[in-house]
């Protein structure tokens, strides 16, 4: 492994043996469409967001006639010259977060307890509740609940389907990262083209419900799981009845050391198995040990989606040109979409480019959210063009955070540890997107004064 410049260059084998290539497609595919799936009603919320409260507010029968001359300007709910919503899209970005992180926070050491077939019936009813409340909602309330659901589904199949890679070969992250970039692209897109071509957010979210179907045909159908897979039972069980998995817990003494050497060599040494270690599931105490040594993945993580959620969420919506051809709701859309496709490109780059420095994209990336915090106060930005370029930028460093850090811990972490380490490293993005909920309130209702 060539690490020179912050860039891995050679990927170590990421085939089995017993592996063919029909299988390796299939797998590759599958979980290709199982992030696709799995992040598509997370991001088509964030997309209709803005469309969301403004069909609320519309709707609200106990709200004052507002002017005439008010009716004809942006949002007739205020003067502010941001054309604000009463309640900031970051209401919606905070149901679609909170939820996720609660289950990320909580999930890692109860998870195992719960089947992988039984995790995927509940994402795939939870995404399919979520788009049928939105879409028939009445109220603000009826709304939120249905993008909480959409959380749900969101949240538990994430740190579930980055847990199973590891029963997989390891090019199967690839195929994740790519569709969860995918999901941005193809639900923020065809939120907007649908939309942009007259159809309703209504219609448009129940056109959406295929999606849930997909990612059940995808599980299901596609993946080509290995033998001692326990699909229908418990790890805990699995490892009870069978110990297929043992030859996974390596015990060379001289594998050992020279993992050890290495580790101390990089400046960390955690994860790896030592001798004393027994096998079979982690106990608690293991797992505080293992996310202990998380700590350098997950805060770097967690501050590239502090920042570019903030901004997304917090800034983003105010940053609206008068002067051009595309209404402040077509402006707010577009900005999501172009971001979806730089997290596209990035997460799709792992096939071909490893990042190292993962601190310095989290710097890149709040740069961007202070420049684009003094573009929203002082707007000098002179054209919406610039912010759709700005936005795509931003995408790429989120995109390339998030793939190359879950690629780092699939390669530094013992086998042992390595399925609760990728679900428990999940929780890194929902912290930093939680924060930059809370944060982008007080800046909306700060501007939305002015």
């Amino acid at each position: 492994m060539d690490q020179r410049d912050g860039v891995i260059n050679a990927d170590p084998a990421t085939t089995t043996p017993t592996e063919g290539r029909c299988q390796r497609w299939r797998n590759q595919s599958g979980f290709w469409l199982l992030g696709l799936c799995n992040n598509f009603a997370y991001v088509v919320m964030l997309s209709a967001a803005h469309d969301i409260l403004k069909q609320q507010e519309s709707q609200n029968a106990t709200a004052p006639t507002p002017a005439p001359g008010l009716q004809a300007t942006g949002n007739s709910s205020n003067s502010s010259r941001y054309d604000c919503n009463p309640v900031s899209t970051a209401a919606v970005l905070l149901a679609d977060i909170l939820p996720t992180l609660l289950i990320k926070l909580t999930a890692p050491f109860y998870i195992h307890k719960v089947p992988y077939g039984f995790r995927v019936l509940l994402c795939v009813a939870t995404a399919t509740i979520s788009f049928l409340m939105v879409s028939f909602s009445s109220t603000v309330l009826m709304s939120i609940s249905g993008v909480i659901f959409a959380s749900v589904s969101s949240g538990l199949g994430e740190l579930s389907f980055l847990s199973l890679t590891v029963y997989f070969s390891r090019d199967v992250l690839s195929g994740w990262g790519s569709g969860t970039g995918g999901a941005g692209v193809a639900g923020a897109f065809l939120y907007s083209a649908l939309t942009q071509a007259g159809l309703s957010p209504r219609v448009t979210l129940l056109i959406m419900l295929i999606v849930p179907a997909a990612m059940l045909i995808s599980y299901f159908a596609l993946l080509a799981f290995p033998p001692s897979f326990p699909q229908w039972r418990s790890r805990e069980a699995s490892h009870r009845g069978s110990q297929e998995r043992q030859p996974l817990i390596v015990e060379d003494d001289d594998y050992v050391q020279n993992q050890r050497e290495k580790d101390n060599c990089a400046g960390h040494a955690f994860f790896l198995l030592t001798e004393d270690r027994q096998p079979g599931p982690l106990t608690f105490s293991d797992k505080l040990h293992v996310l202990k040594g998380l700590w350098r993945f997950i805060a770097p993580l967690a501050l590239v989606y502090l920042a570019e959620y903030f901004i997304n969420q917090g800034l983003l919506e105010l940053l609206f040109f008068q002067e051009s051809l595309l209404s402040h709701a077509e402006q707010y859309r577009w900005y999501q979409t172009l971001y979806q496709i730089g997290v596209f490109i990035s997460r799709t780059s792992l096939y071909c480019l490893k990042i190292k420095k993962i601190w310095l994209l989290a710097l890149l990336q709040c740069v961007n959210a202070v420049l684009l915090s003094f573009a929203v106060l002082y707007q000098f930005l002179p054209s919406v063009w610039l912010v759709f370029f700005i936005v795509v930028y931003e995408g790429l460093l989120g995109g390339a955070a998030y793939v190359n850090i879950f690629y780092l811990i699939s390669t530094e972490t013992g086998d042992r540890e390595r399925e609760y380490a990728m679900a428990a490293a999940s929780v890194g993005d929902s912290v930093g997107i939680a924060l930059s909920g809370a944060l982008a309130f007080p800046v909306h209702n700060y501007f939305c004064s002015l």
